[in-house]
């Protein structure tokens, strides 16, 4: 296990760092040592051992990205998160110390953004929370900042809204950056390597995450999410979105080249927690 970044630096003012972090774990070795490395890193940082504990945080916080812990006493990650969403948007990063692929789809689809499996590398750790910040976060271009529709849909980049024949849709970060792409190169099919790359901003990780993604999407934007008629598959290759075949009275969406942000770095090796 890395040791903890030296003491002596004091967690910047949470209102003033270069991001909120509430960070959900009852191991306090495996705490101490994400809290510390995201300190080091800029992030204001606050934690929770339990799942009321981290309900309350949240609600006083209103952090910017929540890390948590899957096995918890008392309430589980997948009820806190449920909970968390029901309070409002925010980006997670769920935590489990089993390698089932069962319990990271069910974390994907409770509303996880991303996740990572114990053994973790804390530096690996700190660039998924800095990608899921920055997609978040991302400053939309001026050419690309205007609505997008087709398919019954309207996206608003800007607001970061979404609506389906009028009718407005919960989606999350990595929902809603799916959908956008999508709108932005319609009729065009990619794999799941660079839906990963274009939208998460990686070159590895579990593909899975981006299937999970595509039902839960379609869970949301079809008619009949078992039939898709938007988000179709296309065997051998991937995921294709056809408006036609969707379309409801949205207009055409332009024609406007996606453009996903330069993979991360691999993350360094380094001895894991």
């Amino acid at each position: 296990m890395e040791n903890t970044p030296p003491a002596g630096h004091p967690a910047p003012e949470f209102r003033e760092a270069r991001g909120r972090v509430l960070v959900v774990d009852d191991d306090p070795t495996v705490a101490e040592v994400v809290v510390g490395y995201l300190r080091r890193a800029g992030y204001a940082v606050e934690q929770a051992g339990d799942g009321p504990a981290a309900l309350g945080r949240f609600a006083a916080l209103r952090p910017d990205l929540v890390v948590l812990d899957l096995m918890l006493p008392a309430m589980d990650g997948f009820e806190v998160c449920r909970r968390m969403r029901e309070q409002g948007p925010v980006p997670v990063i769920m935590l489990t110390a089993r390698g089932d692929e069962e319990d990271r789809i069910l974390g994907l689809e409770t509303g996880a953004d991303d996740y990572v499996t114990k053994p973790f590398s804390p530096r690996e750790l700190v660039l998924r929370v800095d990608s899921v910040l920055r997609r978040a976060r991302a400053a939309v271009p001026a050419h690309e900042a205007g609505p997008l529709s087709g398919g019954g849909l309207r996206l608003d980049p800007v607001a970061r809204q979404v609506f389906r024949d009028g009718h407005g849709l919960s989606l999350t970060v990595r929902e809603f950056d799916l959908l956008a792409f999508l709108l932005r190169n319609p009729g065009k099919a990619f794999g799941r390597e660079e839906l990963m790359r274009e939208v998460w901003g990686w070159d590895f990780g579990d593909l899975s995450t981006v299937t999970v993604h595509i039902r839960r999407l379609r869970g949301k934007v079809e008619t009949d999410p078992a039939g898709p008629r938007l988000i179709r598959t296309v065997w051998g290759v991937g995921y294709r979105l056809d408006l036609d075949a969707g379309a409801s009275g949205g207009g055409a969406v332009p024609d406007r080249p996606g453009a996903g942000p330069a993979a991360a770095p691999t993350p360094p090796e380094g001895r894991s927690l």
